[in-house]
């Protein structure tokens, strides 16, 4: 039999994925104080105890839902991946045009990483702790941005495959800097970086 815990959830269901809406919060707070945690001292400097402690959870709980500080550090990881998106999609999602919708992205990208400045310290630190999420990072921001591009009649058609995800990967670069200067180290307006950004994609290094 597993031990079953107030919120709901096995200790030792072999997914350690919550079964209630309950443990779906319980887990969301642990990830929540990880993140703070992480962002603030990093990995080797982090303990579970620390993020238990902010968490608000017991110890058990921690390992109701984790089996180390590096399993919960990449499912963070993953996390913050999914909330830039999530940050990006409404933003435009009613703006068809190319240049105008990487505009939108980049300035609600730079909102983002003003309130949760932590997404930096961990993303870069991924790429030590947990390489394979880091890359996946990587790959599945550039690829919606490939996807947005080549979706776009109003951009010319990349001359080849490797154009297509040079320019992809270029734009990606270029906002991930862009966050890190004017949203991290500075307190520019959004908006009007984007608006900057917007009129070098527009008009090229000329």
């Amino acid at each position: 039999m597993s031990d079953r815990h107030a919120d709901g959830t096995d200790s030792k269901a072999s997914s350690k994925a919550p079964r209630t809406r309950r443990g779906e919060a319980t887990r969301a707070r642990i990830l929540d104080a990880a993140r703070v945690e992480f962002g603030r001292v990093g990995f080797a400097d982090t303990s579970i105890v620390s993020i238990t402690g902010r968490a608000k959870v017991a110890l058990g709980t921690f390992y109701t839902y984790f089996d180390s500080k590096e399993e919960v550090f990449a499912a963070l990881v993953e996390d913050m991946s999914a909330r830039v998106a999530q940050a990006v999609g409404p933003a435009i999602a009613e703006v068809d045009a190319a240049l105008p919708r990487e505009e939108a992205a980049l300035a609600a990208f730079l909102r983002f990483a003003r309130e949760q400045a932590e997404v930096y310290r961990i993303i870069d630190e991924a790429e030590f702790v947990d390489p394979a999420g880091f890359e996946r990072h990587y790959r599945t921001t550039a690829a919606r941005m490939r996807d947005r591009l080549d979706a776009s009649p109003d951009l010319a058609a990349p001359d080849s495959d490797l154009d297509a995800e040079v320019r992809a990967w270029a734009l990606m670069g270029m906002n991930v800097f862009l966050g890190l200067r004017f949203a991290v180290w500075g307190d520019e307006d959004p908006a009007e970086v984007a608006a900057a950004a917007n009129r070098l994609l527009a008009k090229g290094l000329r």
